[in-house]
């Protein structure tokens, strides 16, 4: 689906690296397609409102990055997740949508052969299997997948959104804090106690709850 990388284009260290951030029999099929696109793949530090994402730089490479503090079942998911950006624009213009249906069949046939019990816990297969039916713009709006992906996370004080009591308060990342109230249609509906203005959270969104 993308072209085959010339010999002057090989990232050396790609495969070691991978070994590091998904899961060990996931490695050489995940290096290939890095090979096979021409990916230049960056890790980065956390980024608190997207897990990866894909860009064209200036010099016209493939930019693919990650954010290292994923656990690994969760970072090979996006960084297909991104590699499938780049095979839609490729195999179908740059003009599609870019979490249209191009990218989810897309995204559907390069997770197909990942998708095994060699690579993901028994457990969590059939959740994964679910999502990928009819994949969403963003894993954290699955609250299925997101609960069982989270499970693998390092401890930690956090909680989803839709895990809190009704009228709990809870803080951001960035220290403002919330009120959380009733849910419409997909999102919460949570007042910002210092100004009382109204703001839409997703149901998946990680907080720090505070009572």
């Amino acid at each position: 689906m993308c072209p085959r990388i010339n010999s002057n284009f090989y990232f050396a260290e790609v495969k070691d690296i991978l070994q590091k951030y998904i899961p060990e029999r996931s490695v050489d099929m995940a290096f290939q397609l890095i090979v096979n696109c021409e990916v230049y793949l960056k890790i980065v530090n956390e980024r608190k409102t997207r897990h990866g994402d894909y860009r064209i730089m200036p010099d016209g490479r493939h930019q693919i990055t990650v954010n290292a503090s994923l656990n690994k079942y969760r970072f090979l998911i996006t960084l297909v997740h991104e590699i499938a950006h780049l095979v839609a624009f490729q195999k179908y213009g740059r003009y599609i949508k870019p979490h249209g249906i191009e990218w989810k069949r897309t995204f559907q046939q390069l997770m197909l052969p990942f998708i095994n019990p060699e690579v993901f816990p028994v457990k969590i297969l059939p959740t994964i299997a679910n999502h990928f039916k009819n994949p969403r713009a963003s894993s954290d709006t699955d609250e299925k997948l997101s609960l069982a992906l989270k499970q693998f996370d390092p401890e930690n004080d956090k909680n989803y959104i839709f895990e809190l009591p009704l009228g709990s308060t809870f803080r951001l990342y960035n220290g403002k804090i919330f009120k959380k109230g009733n849910k419409k249609i997909k999102r919460y509906e949570c007042v910002e106690l210092s100004t009382g203005r109204i703001y839409l959270f997703n149901p998946n969104a990680e907080v720090e709850l505070l009572h």
